[in-house]
């Protein structure tokens, strides 16, 4: 939210899921450049996901669906509409206590409500506390550790296992544990004949680097339960073709902030002055962005 109030990118939804970032007091030089590493960092996160995203789009024509797992707050749905390229259905999953906040959001803000009900046809829209389903868009609250579970809901909601299928994960799979993850993996693998799995999540994570990381998360109680998953974009790529992917590339965030546009990579430079470059790199190559398809079609 605090990113986007700077100016590094546009959503004019986050606003009505997220308050707006308080004032930032000038920081102590260490803290202050910390900041302006994880704002960069988020830049290169949204920009990345959101350039396979629309290529996903764009190779399908949207004739496809989204499932974007462990959604929380995330305004996707909005913003692709507002470009013209929502999917056939646009699912969110998370926990249901988070999925509530979100629908209670959505039911009290117009300029939420107003584009799904715009893009839905049909019967009239169904709503509870848990769940939401439109004929565009849904939300369903569970938990993705069990995933005949998730699959059985998301039926209720019409997903169309033969559609074109893009499921996107950011920073999801690592609080699960590796097994878990695999399973999630493997249904998804399993049940779309043509599909594409996006993860963002931490990478290289076995060097002293990552392991401050995981410390820090530690000490705020944070555990990272699939952490021995990340410890390297070779280990993150094995893990999608062992899970029944036919495809699986990787690449960390600094690779990715190296092929964005590089005239809007210097305007959000611009936006603040980043003297520790090092430490940015350092941050950036531990994060990555992983991709896998199925392709029966060739599409």
């Amino acid at each position: 939210r605090f990113a986007v109030s700077v100016g590094y990118w546009k959503d004019p939804y986050l606003q009505y899921f997220v308050r707006q970032a308080k004032e930032r007091k000038a920081p102590e030089i260490n803290r202050g450049n910390q900041l302006l590493c994880v704002l960069t960092g988020y830049y290169a996160r949204v920009h990345g996901v959101s350039y396979l995203i629309k290529a996903f789009l764009k190779k399908t024509e949207c004739n496809c669906q989204i499932v974007n797992l462990g959604a929380g707050m995330d305004t996707l749905f909005w913003r692709l509409k507002d470009e013209n390229l929502l999917p056939r259905k646009y699912f969110e999953v998370d926990f249901p206590m988070i999925v509530a906040r979100k629908i209670h959001n959505i039911k009290s803000k117009p300029p939420l409500s107003k584009p799904i009900m715009e893009s839905h046809s049909g019967d009239s829209l169904l709503i509870d506390s848990h769940s939401l389903d439109s004929s565009r868009y849904s939300i369903v609250g569970a938990d993705l550790r069990f995933s005949s579970d998730l699959e059985e809901k998301l039926k209720k909601h019409n997903l169309d296992v033969h559609l074109p299928t893009l499921l996107v994960a950011e920073c999801v799979l690592v609080y699960m544990t590796p097994q878990q993850s695999a399973n999630l993996l493997k249904w998804a693998a399993s049940t779309f004949p043509v599909a594409m799995f996006i993860n963002y999540e931490q990478v290289n994570m076995t060097d002293r680097f990552g392991q401050i990381m995981i410390e820090n998360l530690q000490r705020r109680q944070c555990n990272l339960a699939g952490v021995e998953v990340c410890r390297s974009l070779d280990s993150q790529r094995e893990r999608l073709l062992l899970s029944g992917w036919e495809t699986a590339r990787a690449i960390d965030m600094m690779k990715v902030y190296s092929f964005l546009p590089q005239a809007d990579v210097r305007r959000i430079e611009s936006l603040e002055f980043l003297d520790e470059k090092e430490l940015f790199e350092q941050l950036m190559q531990h994060y990555c962005i992983c991709w896998a398809s199925k392709d029966s079609s060739n599409l």
